[in-house]
């Protein structure tokens, strides 16, 4: 459950979200994917994935404009490792799903792109075993740096 801080849950309304408006969310938002592919990817229309995706989204904003808490239910929920990737193309970082990390959100590249950054020195790329000696190096074999996240 969601809920706003500091208030006792039975003290507010609750609003119920379920499985597939969370997985619509999740596809759509921040994993940025069009609507046609995240329909696909859960087996359903884009015209109901759509509908689902606008449900979802109408729930949102009803729990944070109302300070509502907001309870997600439909099942058991298995959650696959996240990891944090860069993409050697653009350089972008982001969070996701490690089964989800052969493409790149901005640029769309797949073959040399994302590296997943457990760590500055630990570089791993989907498919291929981690380096267990040394640090990682770029392709010039010089050592891979990594921009610094300014703190916010």
């Amino acid at each position: 459950m969601f809920k706003p801080a500091g208030i006792p849950a039975r003290a507010l309304d609750e609003v119920v979200m379920t499985l597939d408006e969370f997985e619509a969310l999740r596809l759509a938002d921040p994993e940025g994917q069009y609507q046609e592919q995240a329909a696909e990817r859960m087996g359903v229309s884009r015209s109901t994935f759509g509908r689902i995706l606008d449900s979802a989204r109408r729930k949102v904003a009803e729990v944070l404009i109302g300070g509502k808490a907001l309870r997600i239910e439909g099942g058991p929920v298995h959650l696959e490792p996240q990891g944090r990737f860069r993409c050697r193309r653009c350089a972008l970082l982001w969070e996701g799903m490690v089964r989800e990390a052969a493409e790149c959100p901005r640029c769309h590249t797949r073959d040399e792109c994302p590296e997943s950054v457990d760590a500055e020195t630990d570089i791993h790329r989907p498919g291929e075993g981690r380096r267990r000696m040394g640090k990682a190096k770029t392709r010039s074999g010089g050592p891979v740096r990594l921009p610094e996240e300014k703190p916010g």
